[in-house]
């Protein structure tokens, strides 16, 4: 199963296009986004995605909560405060925006832990727990874009740069 990663989209509804495209060509099983879409009309981009999308709140959607739950229930699509812990396959995921929340507990009940809110790429491991953030995507950076990819095989993250 391969999951896909994104987060801090900030309405580039172009860039969000891009990362639709990417995640369908690798046969992403479900996308994981962490949070800052920021806007429906963001969010509703998203249902070109040919799996599901899990995401968390970010700080930038709290203005936007109605409106993005709202457009979530048009699509294959599920909204959640931050943590949100899924298991997949007997891997079990952290995802959230802020990574300040990741502590110890975190860790430890965690294989893979996705953050967001850094706009910058972070893949580590603590205590045999992979945290991973893809990094920019907002467009703030231009050509610096990644979205993640992660086969729950191996457990090995990766960018695809854009």
């Amino acid at each position: 199963m391969k999951i896909g990663v994104t987060g801090d989209t900030h309405n580039n509804l172009k860039n969000i296009e891009k990362i639709c495209t990417i995640f369908n060509k690798n046969g992403t099983d479900i996308v994981f986004h962490t949070g800052d879409i920021t806007l429906p009309k963001s969010l509703l981009a998203f249902k070109n995605l040919n799996c599901p999308l899990v995401a968390v709140f970010g700080n930038n959607d709290i203005e936007e909560r109605d409106g993005l739950e709202e457009i979530s229930k048009k699509f294959n699509c599920n909204l959640y405060d931050e943590p949100f812990f899924v298991q997949i396959k007997n891997v079990r995921i952290s995802i959230l925006h802020h990574p300040d929340l990741i502590d110890q507990k975190m860790l430890l009940d965690s294989d893979i832990v996705l953050h967001g809110h850094t706009h910058r790429y972070r893949n580590e491991i603590k205590n045999n727990c992979i945290i991973f953030n893809p990094g920019e995507c907002a467009g703030i950076m231009r050509g610096k874009n990644n979205i993640g990819l992660i086969d729950l095989k191996d457990k090995n993250p990766y960018v695809i740069n854009f």
